[in-house]
C-alpha cells in the first residue's frame, strides 16, 4: 500500500522557516517525479514546487527564492523548505507523486494527508 505521510507543519511568524517533509512507503521512489501544492481555505489548490525523478527542481514564481523543495532518494523522502515565511503562505500543503512530470494537480497519483502550516503576523 502506498503511503505518503507527511509532517512539519505549524504555527510560525513572519519570516520565520519550516521544513516540511513528505516520507513514502509502498513505492519505487526514483521512479516518480514529486511536488508539493497548497490550498489556502475558500482558494484553488496551488502548484508550488516540484523535483524530476533525476532531482531538477522548480519552483512557483510566488515562492521562488524563498522555498526550495529537495529529495531524498536514500531516505525516501521529500522535503520542502520554506524560508521568510509570509501570512499568504498560510495553507493546507500536500505532497505529490506521479509519472508525468507536470504543474498540475490532477496528473499525481498519489497524495499525502496534507500538514497544516500558519503564518501569523
Amino acid at each position: 500500500q502506498v503511503q505518503l505521510v507527511e509532517s512539519g507543519g505549524g504555527l510560525v511568524q513572519a519570516g520565520d522557516s519550516l521544513r516540511l517533509s513528505c516520507a513514502a512507503s509502498g513505492l519505487t521512489f526514483r521512479s516518480y517525479h514529486w511536488a508539493w501544492f497548497r490550498q489556502a481555505p475558500g482558494k484553488a489548490r496551488e502548484f508550488v514546487a516540484r523535483v524530476t525523478a533525476f532531482g531538477d527542481p522548480f519552483h512557483a514564481t510566488s515562492v521562488k527564492g524563498r522555498f526550495t523543495i529537495i529529495r531524498d532518494n536514500i531516505r525516501s523522502t521529500v522535503h520542502l523548505q520554506m524560508d521568510s515565511l509570509k501570512p499568504d503562505d498560510t495553507a493546507v500543503y500536500y505532497c505529490a507523486a506521479g509519472t508525468t512530470l507536470s504543474f498540475s494537480p490532477g496528473t499525481y497519483q498519489y497524495w499525502g494527508q496534507g500538514t497544516q502550516v500558519t503564518v501569523s503576523s
